[in-house]
């Protein structure tokens, strides 16, 4: 049995499918919006559990004690879903010290682990799409903000690996898509999936960030948003080839994952 915290996010449910295509039990556990993360909630589904995906956005503080209890129920290995902000620093620092100080729960937690750093998602491109079904601008901050997208499919590969077995214990592996890409050209690429001609409008970024919280988000989101844009805006984020290495295939690309996803940015 293999249990997926944060089942209801892009990554969890994508490990989920590719574990259950492979005839692996999977119990996955979500919390409702607003609700704090008990870690009491998962003790019980615990046992017989071999390993634990771990979103800290989704356990938060109540990671130290998952972990403990983890260790108790007799679960083996751990796999993290961190970020590259860790060893590649953009935005604020306050969000990179999170998934750091996650990553050393992990590490001296005393299961076997496997920490993955992970690039922007090309899921968060999502965000656009009350834009692209109205019109054909996509209006935002820092359009020359550039990172190296990964397509959830390939985190969920490895992670799955990771998950199954011990050949990535000990391992911390930075993960992203094959190409940099700035917000421009992410708006194009959507566009040629969806048959359109598509493009990016630059707005100053106090517009965009009181518009974010106009539409009743945390302080948070616009904060995580527009700090790593502001700084991938001078300095691209990174670009590695270990999806490729790990998997034995190339990675998927942003195209790739704009036409698996066309239909979400289809006019109703």
């Amino acid at each position: 049995m293999i249990l997926i915290t944060g089942g209801n996010g892009v990554v969890g449910r994508s490990t989920a499918k590719l574990l259950l295509q492979d005839g692996i039990a999977v119990t996955a556990v979500t919390r409702s919006d607003g609700d704090l993360f008990s870690p009491q909630w998962i003790d019980p589904v615990l046992e017989g559990v071999e390993a634990v995906q771990i979103s800290p956005r989704a356990t938060g503080p109540g990671l130290e004690e998952l972990l403990a209890l983890a260790v108790k129920r007799g679960v083996r290995r751990v796999v993290l879903l961190s970020a590259t902000t860790v060893a590649h620093p953009a935005g604020e620092a306050r969000f990179a010290a999170q998934f750091r100080a996650a990553e050393e729960l992990v590490v001296h937690s005393g299961l076997e682990w496997t920490v993955l750093r992970l690039a922007d998602f090309a899921a968060n491109a999502l965000a656009w799409v009350p834009q692209v079904e109205v019109g054909d601008v996509v209006r935002g901050a820092y359009g020359e903000a550039a990172t190296s997208p990964i397509h959830e499919t390939d985190i969920a590969a490895v992670a799955a690996q990771a998950l199954r077995s011990d050949v990535h214990a000990g391992a911390v592996h930075t993960l992203t898509g094959p190409e940099s890409l700035d917000q421009h050209e992410k708006v194009r690429l959507i566009g040629a999936a969806i048959g359109r001609t598509l493009s990016f409008q630059e707005l100053p970024p106090e517009q965009v960030r009181q518009g974010l919280l106009a539409q009743g988000l945390p302080e948070e989101v616009p904060a995580r948003l527009l700090g790593s844009l502001a700084d991938y805006a001078t300095r691209p984020g990174p670009t590695t080839a270990t999806v490729e290495e790990l998997l034995g295939r190339p990675a998927l690309t942003f195209a790739d994952w704009a036409r698996d996803n066309a239909a979400a940015f289809s006019r109703p």
